[in-house]
């Protein structure tokens, strides 16, 4: 399979879910945004522990949101992969339940109930979403190598007109153009 139709469709898709795919980073580029995202997180935890009560568990599940989504992102950008985008996602729409959930342990009775239950459905809608967008890019992905194939056979059949090096020439630019 070809990457460079794959990468291009995947940040095609990427882009409208806030994970996007852009140019790979490299390992030492990775660590240092890793590290970063950890020093943020500690640094906002430390804000954290002027409040009390819920409001310090919402300000550090606030905080562990920020830390997961900077972590999904920045694995998506090293590892420039679909799967590392899906994992990213869900992550995120974990991260973003947990928080859900601390802000509704101030409610009570029913309206606790409720609350939980719709961070529930918000969680499962985004890990839904996360796995069509992992579904569409791979279709895409599938769709371009089919149609690059099918123009690739054409462009070797008009090779077949020619003779000697004329035809080697076109089969080899044929072989190029179509990353063959």
């Amino acid at each position: 399979m070809n990457m460079k139709p794959m990468n291009a469709l995947l940040a095609a898709a990427l882009c409208t879910v806030g994970i996007s795919a852009h140019a790979a980073i490299t390992k030492a580029e990775h660590k240092a945004a890793i590290d970063n995202a950890e020093m943020s997180y500690k640094s906002a935890k430390a804000t954290c522990a002027s409040l009390a009560g819920n409001a310090k568990d919402v300000c550090i599940a606030e905080a562990k949101v920020e830390k997961t989504y900077s972590i999904a992102k920045t694995n998506g950008d090293f590892k420039n992969t679909a799967k590392a985008i899906y994992d990213g996602r869900k992550d995120v729409a974990s991260a973003e339940y947990d928080l859900a959930k601390t802000k509704c342990a101030a409610k009570a009775g029913n309206d606790k109930d409720v609350c939980i239950k719709e961070a529930k459905a918000v969680e499962v809608r985004a890990q839904a979403d996360a796995k069509a967008g992992t579904k569409i890019s791979e279709a895409r992905t599938d769709a371009a190598d089919a149609k690059r194939t099918a123009n690739y056979k054409v462009a070797i059949e008009k090779c077949d007109a020619f003779a000697g090096d004329t035809k080697d020439a076109c089969v080899k630019e044929a072989k190029a153009r179509f990353s063959m």
